[in-house]
């Protein structure tokens, strides 16, 4: 890894444009998300200054996709059901140029999960994002009970992901993120690790999730710079879950902080906390 003052300043500016665009824009997020994570998702988009649609009927795709400005899959409760109107809603956004991003949740439990998120990877989403056991398999395009994660959590480490996330993004067009201790970045040929965060964001469902449906607000506003973008938003995500921290007592706590922190992020804070590196 190397980085060097002038590079994280520029990150640092890059991530408050960002968000300073979002704020002033306040783009129209459609989410096609699980049960679990649809409140914190939500609210997440809010606090960052977007607006959510917690939208995923199928009937309403032709209606609705074209009015949003990006879209969010999430497959962690997948059912057959919902499967149609994602392939219709991420068919939609290309067709139209509406930037997307799959969250691949726990794409290794099942066979089923891991042909539904090959067929939307097929569909050319502009991120995909999960934790370094799901871009593993994705990236090797199989199920093996060898990288078969507990739930959605991560049996690897988002560095050892790096050549795989590479792969995918290689293979698939599409910016790969990997969310982690270090979040990774990559479009095949750059990677980048945004350092922010805090361990205690593990223990409160749905956190990966709203992260994903932040870097659609964030690519939303400059889909031309889907990396920066995805580096800026997983950086600014971390940052208001540090802030957060100072405040918490626990889990519980720590979810109302975070929001409270995302809304509250002003120019000083991003400038001063963001950590970026670039991998050689």
């Amino acid at each position: 890894m190397e980085s060097n003052q002038s590079e994280v300043v520029d990150w640092g500016r890059k991530a408050w444009n960002l968000l300073d665009s979002v704020r002033r824009q306040s783009p129209l997020i459609q989410c096609i998300t699980n049960f679990v994570s649809m409140d914190l998702m939500a609210n997440t988009l809010l606090s960052a200054g977007a607006s959510p649609a917690m939208l995923h009927s199928i009937e309403e795709i032709p209606d609705f996709t074209p009015h949003a400005h990006a879209l969010s899959i999430n497959i962690g409760t997948l059912s057959p059901s919902w499967f149609p109107a994602m392939k219709a809603a991420a068919a939609l956004a290309s067709e139209l140029g509406k930037p997307w991003v799959l969250d691949p949740v726990a794409v290794c439990a099942s066979d089923f999960r891991m042909k539904v998120c090959l067929e939307l990877v097929a569909m050319k989403p502009t991120v995909i994002r999960g934790n370094a056991s799901e871009i593993i398999a994705l990236s090797k395009a199989s199920f093996s009970t060898e990288l078969a994660s507990k739930g959605v959590d991560s049996i690897h480490e988002s560095v050892d992901a790096i050549e795989a996330a590479k792969l995918l993004a290689k293979s698939s067009e599409a910016i790969v993120a990997v969310s982690g201790a270090i979040d990774i970045v990559t479009n095949g040929e750059q990677v980048v690790g945004a350092h922010n965060g805090v361990a205690m964001l593990q223990k409160i469902t749905a956190t990966g999730c709203s992260v994903s449906s932040l870097i659609a607000a964030f690519v939303a506003v400059d889909k031309l710079h889907a990396l920066d973008a995805a580096v800026s938003a997983l950086s600014i995500f971390g940052v208001a879950g540090e802030l957060g921290m100072k405040t918490a007592r626990g889990p519980a706590s720590l979810r109302m902080h975070l929001i409270d922190s995302l809304h509250g992020l002003d120019e000083a804070a991003v400038m001063s906390c963001v950590k970026i590196t670039s991998f050689s």
